[in-house]
């Protein structure tokens, strides 16, 4: 570990100097916001095309240039870099070699999609299998999780892992096909119909990014977590007929239709899905974060999804350029929702 020396525990901490990798997305702006809003100071690597409206200072690289991120961070030092944006064990050995004696502790932002599917037993701990033969991004995010512990295992890198499920913020309206944007907001109100897998029965967790955030804030700077892999989710569980209807109700469509489908015929007529529901969605997801409050005693998820997805709705309304259509996902509720319907009245 670098000289940066790291508070080692309790609830006041020294002011941290942090490096977000990433840092404009959906979980990693809320967190830097909250971050900053602890005193701690707070700076942005980015490719500069996104604009940071907050006083952040920004950092201009692409990590995806050979020798970009390394030159970047070079001569400079953080108690935290947490990288938002690492997807595979390329990416791993990149930001290894670059953050390497340039912080007292790295925090990759893993995935709960790594665990094996479907889950052997519930809740999910982070003692849970991996190995997810459905899902690429889960293999590929394993990978990278395996090659930091094997640097932390063999050279000391200070390494937190962290795995998220299904965090939403105010950009976001969860559904299964793409929850970034208005797509799914657009159809309930064009009465246009949507869908859920198999009975809409399935369990599911979701996380406002503000509770998250909290969560994330006590690991950074805990010396007690280095070497440490830890899950960040709500404990309220919803099914998906209920997420979907919530949905509707704060846009105030009381009767939306929302069809019913088979996991296995959603994939058939869209192969494309196939990771994202028998790697992910089509399985319970409960979660069990013990680990985590036990070392962050403030983590408590408070924002129910009422609340939530009313807030996200508002921050939509409030600006009608905020109300982009993703093309690709609104032909994805088109296809199955046409084929669907089709195989109904042939039988």
């Amino acid at each position: 570990m670098c000289g940066i020396c790291l508070q080692l525990s309790g609830l006041t901490r020294r002011k941290m100097k942090i490096l977000f990798i990433g840092g404009t997305g959906n979980l990693s702006l809320a967190c830097a916001e909250y971050l900053a809003s602890q005193g701690h100071e707070i700076s942005i690597l980015n490719r500069g095309k996104s604009k940071i409206e907050t006083p952040f200072e920004q950092i201009i690289a692409d990590r995806n240039q050979p020798g970009a991120l390394k030159k970047a961070l070079q001569d400079r030092h953080f108690d935290v870099i947490a990288d938002f944006i690492c997807f595979d064990a390329q990416q791993a050995e990149t930001a290894f070699e670059a953050c390497r004696g340039r912080c007292a502790q790295y925090i990759f932002i893993s995935t709960t999609v790594v665990y094996a599917k479907p889950h052997q037993k519930l809740p999910v701990t982070e003692q849970s299998p991996t190995g997810n033969n459905f899902s690429a991004y889960g293999r590929d995010k394993e990978a990278a999780e395996n090659f930091l512990f094997s640097k932390y295992a063999d050279d000391g890198f200070p390494i937190t892992i962290v795995r998220p499920s299904h965090t939403y913020s105010e950009r976001w309206l969860p559904n299964v096909v793409s929850s970034l944007g208005y797509t799914l907001a657009a159809r309930l109100e064009q009465g246009k119909p949507i869908f859920v897998h198999d009975d809409g029965q399935g369990l599911w967790t979701l996380t406002h990014v503000r509770d998250f955030a909290v969560g994330f804030a006590g690991l950074c700077g805990n010396t007690r977590s280095i070497g440490q892999v830890y899950q960040i989710t709500s404990d309220m569980v919803l099914t998906w007929n209920q997420i979907m209807r919530e949905t509707a109700w704060a846009l105030h469509i009381e009767e939306p239709e929302i069809l019913t489908i088979p996991s296995e015929f959603i994939c058939r007529i869209r192969p494309d899905m196939n990771g994202k529901l028998f790697g992910d969605k089509a399985c319970a997801g409960i979660f069990d974060c013990a680990k985590l409050k036990k070392l962050v005693p403030d983590f408590d998820c408070r924002i129910s999804f009422r609340q939530g997805i009313r807030e996200s709705v508002a921050w939509f309304k409030a600006d009608p350029a905020r109300q982009t259509v993703d093309p690709e996902a609104d032909q994805i509720f088109d296809q199955v929702c046409q084929a669907w319907k089709e195989q109904k009245s042939d039988n």
